[in-house]
């Protein structure tokens, strides 16, 4: 009796260990989504560098209430950061536990299914609206303008317009008002934009992807084209721009900027085309971006 207890909460500590290495990855990954270091994340959430060095090595037993700090801090919610393993929302349980009643080619099929319902719905709500992502350096910046001049579209840089809106700059929206306002900002200046206009090729910027709603609202409204860059070209050329956000100041920040994309991989691949601009002359990535948008175009007028 005392062994099978003794093995039990040994269990129950196995578990434990094993849900705190979890959350620690979790928190790690929507952090590096986020672009955010430690160190703003702290700043943002009120929670000590050295507590969140322990939470993301999977040490840090943290409360409900510093895990909420988090999430707002990273504006996502408590579900998203503790949902490890099988840990999903109501619905998507329900969902989950659909799923494991059907075969292999059952479920199959239901995707499909719901997948076609999804493009026939959204199809005609994409309009003739053009949306550009990717991580900064990718050529959103040079290549939007030229191909909206290409396809005799307007042109408009998302963040731009959030700028304008609020009356500040994008770092001192930040520094003022922290990433939860402006993500609020920045789908209110989208909403508005793919309601009022057509025609239309947007560059939007390097961390839209994390906002989930934000980019719902993306996939349905436009045709989303991910430009890709291998990340020795994406830091050369925002070097060339000038610009180091959100690696300003540190030593590692080719290891930065590899950590980020590749946290954001899995969400630039939600994107309807891709676009590999690595190791190609602005003329000749044109020349790819313009067919891989006539491509989506003409699929929208059949």
């Amino acid at each position: 009796m005392i062994k099978t207890t003794f093995e039990t909460e040994r269990r129950e500590d196995d578990k434990a260990d094993d849900f705190l290495s979890a959350l620690g990855a979790n928190v790690r990954a929507l952090r590096a989504q986020r672009g955010m270091t430690r160190k703003i994340l702290a700043r943002d959430s009120g929670v000590s560098e050295r507590y969140l060095a322990k939470l993301e090595t999977g040490q840090g037993n943290a409360s409900m209430l510093v895990l909420r700090q988090i999430a707002e801090a990273m504006d996502t919610t408590l579900v998203d950061l503790v949902s490890v393993g099988e840990e999903f929302s109501a619905e998507m349980r329900e969902l989950y536990s659909l799923g494991r009643r059907l075969s292999r080619d059952q479920l199959s099929a239901v995707i499909a299914g719901a997948q076609q319902h999804l493009v026939k719905s959204e199809d005609a709500a994409k309009g003739r609206r053009i949306s550009l992502i990717g991580l900064r350096g990718a050529g959103k910046s040079t290549l939007g303008p030229l191909l909206a001049e290409m396809l005799g579209f307007g042109f408009i840089e998302l963040n731009k317009v959030i700028e304008t809106e609020f009356g500040a700059s994008l770092d001192e929206i930040f520094a003022l008002a922290g990433q939860p306002s402006f993500r609020r900002w920045e789908r209110r200046c989208l909403t508005d934009i793919v309601t009022k206009q057509d025609e239309v090729v947007i560059a939007t910027g390097g961390s839209i992807v994390v906002d989930e709603q934000t980019l719902s609202l993306l996939l349905s409204r436009t045709h989303v084209v991910w430009l890709q860059a291998k990340p020795e070209e994406h830091m050369a050329r925002v070097i060339a721009q000038g610009d180091m956000r959100p690696m300003a100041n540190s030593r590692e920040a080719m290891a930065d900027l590899k950590q980020i994309l590749a946290a954001r991989v899995p969400l630039y691949r939600r994107a309807d085309a891709n676009c590999d601009t690595s190791g190609k002359e602005v003329p000749e990535s044109l020349q790819d971006l313009g067919q891989i948008v006539s491509g989506l175009l003409s699929g929208d007028m059949q």
